[in-house]
């Protein structure tokens, strides 16, 4: 019997975990939020942004306002309280809570984004904000950008989504004006459609395209969520339950 209740003790927090598939990103979140390492990577590619910038500067032959793309959430905006406060709640993801978090226009920055984006207007390079979070979002995101003092927080340069999480019709509206001199985003979506959109292998297409890292497409670390995930679930509609067991199967192991 005492064996018996030993072993269902210390099931307990397995099973708690089953119950509130959220937590898989516990570790995610507080990494973003605690670590060092979170911390020096975003320097490390807002560095290597100024220095790719320069370069790009030298050689320019364009005729057109030079500019840069950013993606926000993640990019140049941290969201991990929002994320945080799903966990919390034992949710993944609500819609509803992503609103409320936007209207609090509290995002911190992420560690670098404002001080490149400032250095970047010190040349008169542009700065268009192409963001997946749709009209509702956009006067407390514009307030967001705003407080912070970001470069071209205004309504000629934020774009946001108009019914498709699709960037490449909006990057090509700036490119009719712009000459884009670099994209910075957290997701490789935020800078071709060859990545993800296209049912391309995306190993490949990283490796193919492995010369622009750090040069012309800026990486932010995120460990929370991105388009990187989609590809690990079969059925469009897996419960968070469904979505906990097919991250597990599909670990590798030895």
């Amino acid at each position: 019997m005492k064996k018996y209740i030993f072993t269902l003790l210390a099931l307990i927090p397995f099973l708690a975990n089953a119950q509130n598939p959220a937590r898989d990103y516990t570790n995610a979140v507080l990494w973003q939020q605690t670590s060092g390492e979170y911390r020096a990577l975003c320097f490390q590619a807002y560095n290597f942004a100024r220095l790719s910038l320069k370069e790009a500067l030298w050689a320019d032959t364009s005729k057109k306002p030079n500019c840069i793309i950013v993606d926000i959430d993640e990019t140049v905006l941290d969201n991990s309280a929002f994320q945080g406060h799903e966990i919390k709640k034992g949710l993944s993801y609500n819609a509803a809570d992503w609103t409320e978090w936007t209207s609090l226009a509290r995002a911190d920055t992420v560690p670098g984004a404002l001080a490149f984006l400032k250095f970047a207007a010190s040349k008169n390079i542009e700065t268009f904000y192409v963001s997946n979070r749709n009209e509702k979002d956009y006067a407390a995101t514009l307030k967001n950008l705003q407080t912070f003092g970001f470069p071209y927080a205004n309504d000629a340069h934020l774009v946001v989504s108009k019914g498709t999480s699709d960037k490449e019709p909006r990057r090509q509206k700036i490119a009719d004006t712009h000459n884009i001199l670099m994209l910075c985003g957290d997701n490789l979506s935020d800078f071709s459609n060859v990545f993800y959109r296209e049912n391309k292998s995306i190993i490949e297409q990283v490796d193919a395209n492995q010369t622009l890292f750090g040069v012309k497409y800026i990486v932010l670390p995120n460990p929370m969520y991105g388009d990187w995930e989609k590809p690990l679930y079969q059925g469009e509609k897996s419960s968070d339950q469904d979505k906990a067991k097919q991250r597990l199967e599909r670990l590798k192991s030895y």
